[in-house]
C-alpha cells in the first residue's frame, strides 16, 4: 500500500493505493496517530484502493473518532468493491462517503 499526504493547513488529504489489510493497516495507523494533531478537516481518497480488510475498517473507525472530536472527516472515491465493504458493514451509517 502506498499512503500520499497533502497537508494545507488545517485540512489533510490522505491518498492510499493498493491493499489496506492486516499488514498495512499499522502503517496508515502509524501515520494518522502523529499526522492528525491540528487537523480539522479529514479527507481520503481511495480511488486507487483496490481492498480494504477489517484491520483497515478499524483504522477508519479510529481516525473518524478522532476527527468526532476535533473536525470533520470524508472519504472519497471507494471503488465498487469497496463501496459494498462499506454498505454491508455499516460503514456508510458512519462515514462521510463522497
Amino acid at each position: 500500500m502506498t499512503i500520499e499526504k497533502t497537508k494545507n493547513g488545517s485540512a489533510l488529504l490522505i491518498a492510499l493505493s493498493g491493499r489496506l489489510d492486516t499488514m498495512t493497516a499499522p502503517d496508515l495507523e502509524a501515520e494518522l496517530k502523529d499526522g492528525l494533531e491540528g487537523i480539522e478537516e479529514l479527507t481520503f481518497d481511495l480511488d486507487k484502493l483496490d481492498y480494504i480488510s477489517s484491520a483497515g475498517l478499524r483504522v477508519l473507525l479510529s481516525a473518524q473518532k478522532t476527527m468526532n472530536r476535533q473536525g470533520s472527516m470524508k472519504v472519497q472515491h471507494p471503488n465498487e468493491v469497496i463501496a459494498e465493504i462499506f454498505e454491508v458493514t455499516g460503514f456508510t451509517d458512519i462515514l462521510t462517503i463522497e
